[in-house]
């Protein structure tokens, strides 16, 4: 069952995966078990044991066989939860279409729809404005310091 997970360490059992991933997650309010992998940011798909994918790891430990030609994700939107009822196997297309239909960036601003495609443009424009601002407030100072980078 374990040779189903690409990367994971060789040393792995079922019940030692079980109790890694166990003992590198903590329980949310809303449910989710969110998991402390080798990644340093919240929100973002989290490897453990070796190079596995945590939550791949966690759906073939906790829920059972994987099936290959389809994709493990998060019914609740947590890229990095491996609550096992939140876990489903779909299809890529199935993945692409939850992506295409996110009407707000990770911050919670709208997106606009781009004119040419009709989808909602990738990059954020108040995002990438918020981030050039605070570029230029860097660079300011640093000339201000008399330390200019550019």
């Amino acid at each position: 069952m374990l040779e189903q997970i690409t990367g994971l360490s060789r040393h792995f059992t079922t019940e030692t995966l079980r109790g890694h991933l166990l003992s590198r997650s903590t329980r949310l309010d809303n449910g989710c078990l969110i998991v402390r992998g080798y990644g340093g940011r919240r929100g973002t798909h989290q490897k453990v044991a070796g190079r596995a994918w945590a939550h791949i790891a966690a759906y073939v430990v906790f829920v059972g066989v994987r099936d290959p030609a389809l994709e493990v994700t998060q019914v609740c939107g947590a890229r990095d939860c491996i609550e096992p009822t939140h876990l489903r196997q779909v299809s890529r297309a199935e993945v692409s279409r939850r992506r295409v239909q996110r009407p707000q960036c990770r911050n919670g601003h709208e997106r606009e729809i781009d004119p040419g495609t009709g989808r909602y443009r990738r990059v954020c424009r108040t995002c990438s404005r918020d981030a050039q601002k605070r570029w230029r407030e860097r660079q300011a100072a640093e000339v201000a310091r008399g330390r200019a980078s550019f």
